[in-house]
């Protein structure tokens, strides 16, 4: 197993039309593509704003053709072209990392 973590620069004047997205839209349709998410943070540097959230996979090609089949996805593709039209761009800078459990890693036993 691997997991993936995401962090989304947000915006403090769109940050609430940003959760409605996720949390009403993003987050179904992930999970329709079998996205599996552990866990969602919200977290603020001196810079920005951040919104945090990691997911677990069984394996690198799950996750490269379930984020293919979700960008793809007509109704998210939707989605984003109307809440961006109403609100500007809801995300900024996109961080995303790969993390593979030490073999001594507690999450491994």
């Amino acid at each position: 197993m691997i997991h993936q973590l995401r962090i989304y620069e947000i915006f403090e004047p769109s940050k609430a039309a940003f959760h409605d997205r996720f949390r009403d839209h993003a987050a179904r349709i992930m999970r329709a593509h079998g996205f599996q998410i552990v866990a969602m943070w919200e977290a603020r540097t001196e810079r920005r704003t951040e919104f945090v959230y990691l997911l677990a996979w069984p394996n690198e090609a799950t996750k490269t053709t379930a984020w293919a089949r979700f960008m793809a996805d007509e109704e998210w593709k939707e989605i984003k072209r109307v809440t961006s039209a109403k609100h500007g761009d809801l995300v900024g800078a996109i961080e995303d990392r790969v993390l593979v459990a030490t073999a001594y890693s507690p999450s491994r036993a």
